[in-house]
């Protein structure tokens, strides 16, 4: 039987993780003719993301650019897909999330009349300007997909409500989960706990979105370094995000070299091991990252959500998310009260108990589908393009 070609595109790190173990079934099941193409969007995370895995692209399109704009990414992913998929015609092209990459991937797979899978589909905010660009991003993905594999019972909903065609979604969980689950099993990392006294309380910050650049990340950081000053026996683990917008406004705020706070730890991203093992270390996290929201309540873990909008509702209703926004006052405030007040953090603790996000199984349920659409293609003597 003839195998079924399916080509995996992911351009930025988280896209990376929540692939790698659809990625890694694709691969170990002999239905399928795997190829990874990756964008580049992040050149160095995104390829030590995937080496934990044990993950190699086939295809690396190294787009990255110094303060690369939006239309730099959509472009050269839009021609690098769509010139692959011209030389290597693929049976489905399976996208990610809601980067520029997942978009102008899904449009090359839509021009070159290649079915197109879009992983973590569904989710909404509401507000094509939070987050920026990621909402428009993954509504125009999900109208250019054949098949959407939701996360949740909420996001299925949500396409159901924009008339996407109910036989052709799947609740599935969420890879990420599947990721982190198989992270834990083999063993995380421990690169940046020599640097910390032991039995000292560790706190998570990470920060990078665009709607955050400028004011919004100032404020944040301020309240933080608020919240380090009141509590000089916590020690704050700070991966600073490769974009120098973002780096440079964290360092001029929380210091760097001697100037930066003593009980404050900048590393460089981690690997994903090392990013696992402090989240499962850490006392609670801010963040303004999606995939936190989903691990943080997978492992138990307070999450400070800085954003003004989730399109994750279920961190907030039955996991461990708490959205604070940007606000200086609401940050300092609920910081201080995880530090101060333990039954405060086991409140989050216990609604999370049950994550609301997968059970780490998402990844053999998409296989499963796909399986399931080609079989009905075969049946019906076709493998071209088509709305299901």
């Amino acid at each position: 039987m003839e195998k079924i070609k399916i080509l995996s595109v992911v351009g930025t790190r988280p896209e990376a993780i929540k692939m790698a173990p659809l990625i890694l079934k694709l691969k170990n099941d002999p239905a399928f003719s795997s190829k990874v193409l990756a964008s580049g969007q992040h050149s160095d995370m995104l390829l030590q993301a995937l080496s934990h895995f044990g993950i190699k692209p086939d295809e690396n399109l190294r787009i990255m650019v110094e303060r690369q704009t939006l239309e730099h990414i959509t472009s050269s992913v839009l021609k690098g897909v769509g010139t692959f998929l011209d030389s290597n015609p693929q049976d489905m092209v399976l996208v990610h999330g809601d980067t520029t990459t997942t978009f102008a991937a899904a449009l090359a797979g839509f021009y070159s009349k290649t079915p197109v899978g879009h992983v973590e589909a569904g989710l909404r905010s509401y507000d094509l300007a939070l987050p920026f660009p990621e909402e428009a991003n993954r509504v125009m993905t999900d109208r250019l997909s054949t098949l959407h594999f939701a996360p949740t019972d909420l996001a299925a909903e949500n396409l159901l409500a924009e008339g996407v065609k109910k036989d052709s979604i799947s609740v599935t969980g969420n890879t990420v989960i599947d990721a982190l689950f198989w992270t834990l099993t083999n063993g995380g990392g421990n690169k940046v706990f020599p640097a910390i006294p032991e039995g000292a309380p560790i706190a998570l910050l990470t920060a990078h979105r665009r709607e955050s650049w400028g004011k919004p990340l100032e404020q944040i950081c301020q309240a933080v370094r608020r919240v380090m000053e009141k509590h000089p026996e916590l020690r704050l683990i700070v991966p600073l995000h490769k974009n120098p917008e973002v780096r440079d406004t964290i360092t001029k705020i929380l210091g760097q070299g001697e100037t930066a706070h003593s009980n404050v730890v900048f590393t460089e991203p981690l690997e994903y091991p090392e990013f696992v093992a402090v989240m499962n270390r850490s006392l609670f996290i801010m963040s303004d990252s999606g995939g936190v929201q989903e691990e943080a309540s997978a492992l138990g873990k307070p999450v400070l959500i800085l954003r003004e909008i989730s399109e994750r509702p279920e961190a907030l209703d039955k996991g461990t998310g708490l959205l604070v926004g940007t606000s200086e006052l609401i940050i300092e405030r609920e910081a201080s009260r995880l530090l101060e007040d333990k039954s405060y953090r086991e409140f989050f603790t216990k609604r999370g108990a049950e994550c609301p996000f997968g059970d780490g199984s998402a990844s053999e349920r998409i296989v499963d589908v796909l399986k399931k659409f080609f079989k009905a293609l075969a049946a019906d003597g076709e493998r071209v393009f088509k709305d299901v």
